[in-house]
């Protein structure tokens, strides 16, 4: 077949020059056939009247599906077939083939095996796509992983996204919860991958969806979808906006004290853009959602509790161990069970008929309040001797103040046993109204209308030197016993 330019001379030098078909085609060195051909055909084209014979590759296509169905399940992504290695084996077992007959041959199959996407149509409030996404953080000067939730509307392209310590259930259903609180309303359809948060099992054609999050659909009204398994296309939209949102606003790596410091702060990021960043259209993001928001699902009157419920015992020293941590409780509780609704951010502790409510701590850290041992402290004065600082630290002024005065006065060990019985007042008439007698007495004490009793010097005696070859052994009650009573031991 003859190139564009070959034709574009022929046309001239017979069209518009007026020379024979005859000259131009000795001058060329081509067929007159050809030449006549191009005067009426502006560029060069094949017309092939039917598939080409190929004797070969009829001969050893079913080899090669052969091949490719015996080695497909000894494979994996990184030790997969290629023309290569099945060019090999054909000619091991005595084909005579070219490598790019091969080649081409798989090619032409995985083209037409290859899957057709169809351009979907989202409309307003029906569709949300849901993921979690790996990403970098530096918490509190720590570098570390951590996970992050995104749900994308997928009419309006507005984003939601929020930081956590782990990819699980609890942090799956809180990401729903702070998503839409914070659109507002709820996409009528929500995608997501088969996650164990959400799947139990598939049981036949069906999924069999977990308890809680079975809870969360049937709170918001919304009806769960899932991709098939290993096709992430399926919900392309949040796979691409979850690795753009990382790295248009996670990079560089992102610092602050907590993650929800961070979190807080790259959701007001993406409002920010969202409201200015157009779309193929000329629309902006902030335009499409104002269209969208009336058609999302109205909120709940209340929103989803996202907790995970467990019953755990409370020890002898009044703890219990939640996910690898540690939790002081109010010490009547010790030997009972309590029961547990873990958040991502505190855990709710139940117990006869009482709440405590503690900031949830890292595996392997512990949260101990020392106000929940109070009673007893007030019966153990070394034991408020050892942990003076952390209980002073809880209660607050004026008790630091007053511990002060009682060390200087009195040093630790009587210090510690006066605070110990104003422990006890505390426990019974609570910390507010004592705190207020204090402050007085503090004021008072530091003024020095009242004076503190400082312990008396305690005389050195000289002992004459007739006498300090006798040794005086310590005595016993007993002692003074045999003296009341005249009976000599």
């Amino acid at each position: 077949m003859l190139r564009m330019e070959q034709v574009h001379v022929i046309r001239h030098k017979v069209l518009v020059e007026g020379r024979s078909i005859r000259s131009v085609a000795r001058e060329m060195g081509l067929s007159r056939t050809t030449v006549t051909k191009y005067l009426h055909q502006a560029e060069p084209a094949r017309k092939e009247s039917g598939d080409r014979r190929r004797p070969v590759l009829s001969l050893v296509a079913p080899r090669i599906d052969a091949l490719l169905e015996e080695w497909g399940p000894r494979t994996t992504r990184k030790q997969r077939i290629t023309g290569s290695r099945i060019h090999r084996q054909l000619v091991e077992e005595g084909y005579q083939v070219g490598i790019t007959t091969v080649r081409d041959y798989l090619c032409e199959k995985r083209r037409q095996e290859a899957e057709v996407f169809i351009p979907l149509v989202h409309r307003p409030g029906d569709g949300a796509q849901v993921d979690f996404f790996e990403v970098t953080v530096d918490e509190d000067g720590v570098r570390h992983k951590a996970w992050k939730f995104v749900l994308r509307l997928m009419y309006s392209g507005r984003d939601f996204t929020w930081l956590y310590e782990r990819c699980d259930q609890l942090s799956f259903l809180d990401g729903h919860v702070r998503a839409f609180s914070h659109l507002g309303g709820v996409s009528r359809r929500v995608t997501y991958d088969r996650l164990t948060a959400a799947v139990k099992r598939k049981v036949g054609l069906d999924l069999e969806l977990t308890e809680r999050f079975l809870a969360l659909a049937s709170h918001y009204l919304f009806e769960p979808c899932f991709a098939r398994p290993g096709e992430g296309h399926d919900k392309g939209g949040v796979e691409a906006r979850g690795k753009g949102i990382r790295l248009e606003h996670l990079t560089p790596i992102p610092e602050g004290k907590t993650l929800r410091e961070i979190s807080e702060r790259l959701l007001s990021d993406l409002d920010q853009s969202w409201e200015k960043k157009p779309n193929h259209e000329g629309r902006t993001v902030a335009e499409r959602f104002a269209e969208e928001a009336p058609k999302l699902l109205p909120l709940p009157p209340e929103p989803f509790e996202a907790r995970l419920v467990k019953t755990v015992p409370v020890s002898r020293m009044s703890k219990v161990r939640v996910e690898g941590a540690q939790y002081s409780l109010p010490s009547e509780w010790a030997g009972l069970s309590a029961t547990a609704y873990v958040g991502v951010e505190d855990i709710r502790f139940c117990c006869l008929g009482q709440e405590e409510t503690r900031a949830r701590v890292k595996r392997g850290q512990r949260n101990v309040s020392y106000r929940h041992y109070l009673p007893e402290l007030a019966k153990k004065p070394q034991a408020v001797r050892q942990v003076a600082p952390e209980l002073l630290s809880e209660l607050g002024e004026p008790y630091g103040k007053l511990w002060e005065l009682l060390v200087t006065a009195h040093g630790e060990r009587d210090a510690s046993r006066v605070l110990a019985k104003l422990l006890r007042v505390v426990a019974s008439q609570g910390e507010e109204p004592v705190r207020e007698v204090l402050k007085h007495v503090v004021e008072e004490l530091e003024s020095g209308t009242v004076k503190v009793a400082h312990r008396p010097a305690v005389p050195v005696v000289e002992v004459p030197q007739g006498l300090r070859k006798y040794t005086i052994e310590a005595a016993h009650a007993t002692d003074y016993d045999a003296l009341l009573t005249g009976v000599e031991r």
